[in-house]
């Protein structure tokens, strides 16, 4: 009987540790996305990330929505001084991401 719940609580954790590593490391796209940008800030209830936002039509229709990761300051630096300009970001999106 142990060791029958022993197999079955390590293929759950194989399993959610596979799915883990898709959801981390498997990309969909990537790429560059321009527009202006009109939107950087730092948000969350318990954990805080950085997100931003571009308008990539004339009437602001088109919204093109990225996370940055706390550890590219300087990325972060430089948006928050090009707020309201054209930029260009280079993207890498995934099959799914994390609520954290």
């Amino acid at each position: 009987m142990k060791k029958a719940l022993f197999l079955v609580l390590g293929g759950i954790a194989v399993l959610f540790a596979i799915i883990y590593a898709f959801i981390y490391f498997v990309t969909f796209s990537d790429g560059i996305r321009s527009g202006e940008l009109i939107k950087i800030s730092h948000k969350g209830v318990l954990v805080k990330t950085w997100e931003g936002e571009i308008s990539q039509g004339i009437s602001g229709a088109q919204i093109f929505s990225f996370s940055i990761l706390d550890k590219d300051q300087e990325i972060i630096e430089k948006l928050q001084e090009y707020q309201g300009e054209y930029v260009k970001v280079e993207y890498v999106e995934r099959y799914a991401t994390f609520f954290w």
